[in-house]
């Protein structure tokens, strides 16, 4: 018997993630499918919550599935305007028409509405300031470009 469901999580935005990548290089298709990785290059955080810059060096290995999926999984580390470190963890999943998936792989300008790409994302921290994103899920919903994520952050309530 089904119980009277709780109400849906509310969604509160958090902080936009704009992350220079690199090229994709290709580790060659494996069981899983294609094994990928992205270097992060930095960038920019800003929003109500988190603002700083994304420190060069953090990864972003995917799947790229046999059917048409990619699985991934960042990992990369944000230095806050007033000098705090907050390690970010995001795992997600993109996917859309033959079509679409195509033309972002081009590199081409692709609206976000057009395909599916979204992460869950953790934090973690040992600046006092910022201790509460370790309690924190967060989804984003992502965007890619030739040479950029950018990802909407939204605080899960």
């Amino acid at each position: 018997m089904i119980t009277t469901p709780c109400a849906p999580p509310s969604l509160t935005f958090l902080t936009q993630v704009r992350c220079d990548v690199e090229a994709v290089l290709s580790l060659g298709t494996a069981p899983m499918g294609e094994r990928r990785v992205v270097p992060l290059l930095g960038g920019e955080v800003e929003g109500p919550a988190v603002n700083g810059r994304i420190v060069p060096g953090g990864t972003d290995w995917q799947w790229n599935r046999s059917d048409g999926a990619l699985e991934i999984a960042a990992h990369y580390v944000i230095e806050t305007t007033d000098g705090a470190r907050i390690e970010v963890q995001s795992n997600g999943l993109r996917h859309g028409p033959p079509d679409v998936l195509a033309r972002l792989a081009r590199g081409e300008a692709v609206a976000p509405d057009e395909y599916f790409f979204r992460t869950l994302m953790r934090f973690t921290t040992g600046d006092v300031r910022y201790e509460h994103l370790n309690r924190v899920m967060a989804l984003a919903r992502g965007r890619r470009e030739a040479r950029r994520v950018i990802l909407d952050v939204w605080q899960v309530g």
